[in-house]
């Protein structure tokens, strides 16, 4: 069933941080009761504010300190997320998928004790086969075993075919929607094409939560549905 969330980029930083918290006690629970750790970060196109999202969430389950978190940027294409950390950007995830660099090596720790942090690495022509790839596969098989929670920064649905070569291999999707930039319908062409099962819920950012009114005419059906 998809559940509404939202958040704000940029400005009412107070109910930025509390909407965040909200999500992370939503995913905590869900996650607990179901067993899963495993969360790929998406959205319909670019700009939306995936990244943003996945980054903020995996910071506040680190910083409850009961979990081993891992931020997992999958974005082998535009990846943003090394820069926005303040990382290095290689060796990364594309390194040790082409056998560049070895496992230890593309691993970061972060200035949050518990969160730790691999780099999509170098642009690559082939991501969505690296990632469908059997050793992207036995990767993500080991570090469910190391980590109690495990985030991947995908890149959009809609472009490329890299987020949909994860469908079978994660737990849930949770997508971010932009509110006012972004179609309606390329959410709902997501959902359907990732799978209704598949999604945990939808993040609807860049719009005050107060906006009731906003909710009601476009998405009251939906929700209610």
């Amino acid at each position: 069933m998809v559940k509404r969330y939202t958040s704000r980029q940029h400005s009412e930083a107070p109910l930025f941080l509390e909407q965040f918290r909200a999500l992370r006690a939503k995913i905590d629970d869900y996650f607990e009761r179901e067993g899963d750790s495993t969360l790929a970060v998406t959205s319909a196109i670019a700009e939306e504010g995936k990244s943003v999202t996945c980054l903020n969430l995996a910071m506040n389950i680190a910083s409850t300190g009961r979990k081993k978190v891992l931020l997992l940027d999958t974005d082998m294409r535009k990846s943003k997320l090394a820069q926005r950390m303040n990382l290095e950007p290689a060796p990364g995830l594309s390194d040790f998928l082409s056998g560049k660099a070895k496992g230890q090596e593309i691993l970061r720790n972060s200035q949050i004790p518990g969160l730790h942090v691999i780099p999509a690495g170098p642009a690559v022509h082939s991501p969505a086969d690296m990632l469908a790839g059997e050793q992207f596969r036995s990767f993500l098989k080991s570090a469910r075993e190391a980590f109690d929670v495990i985030l991947l920064d995908t890149p959009p649905v809609l472009p490329v075919a890299d987020a949909l070569s994860l469908r079978d291999q994660v737990d849930r999707f949770l997508l971010v929607y932009r509110a006012g930039f972004t179609p309606y319908p390329m959410l709902r062409q997501v959902i359907e094409e990732i799978g209704d099962q598949k999604v945990l819920g939808v993040v609807i950012n860049r719009v005050k939560p107060m906006t009731d009114k906003y909710y009601k005419q476009y998405y009251g059906k939906y929700y209610r549905k």
